[in-house]
């Protein structure tokens, strides 16, 4: 199993809402009314955006995540 782990950035818009993406993961963003769900849904955008590169045989950025402090995406895969 391999496993991928990306930083992620995380911002609060003025209306409330939070904004994160993964900059590793050109594209890979989402967000949420709360910083919880905003989190919940990047880890499924991140999923979703590995399982697509592999697929299609491409590599899978570096996440660089390495002594990075949170929030922080982890991506397993078979």
């Amino acid at each position: 199993m391999k496993t991928y782990v990306f930083r992620v950035q995380l911002e609060e818009e003025e209306d409330g809402r939070w904004s994160v993406w993964i900059d590793a993961l050109p594209g890979c963003a989402a967000w949420g009314y709360t910083k919880e769900e905003a989190l919940e849904a990047i880890q499924d955008a991140a999923e979703a955006y590995v399982e697509d590169l592999l697929e299609t045989g491409e590599k899978v950025p570096d996440g660089e995540a390495e002594g990075s402090i949170p929030p922080l995406v982890t991506v397993a895969v078979a």
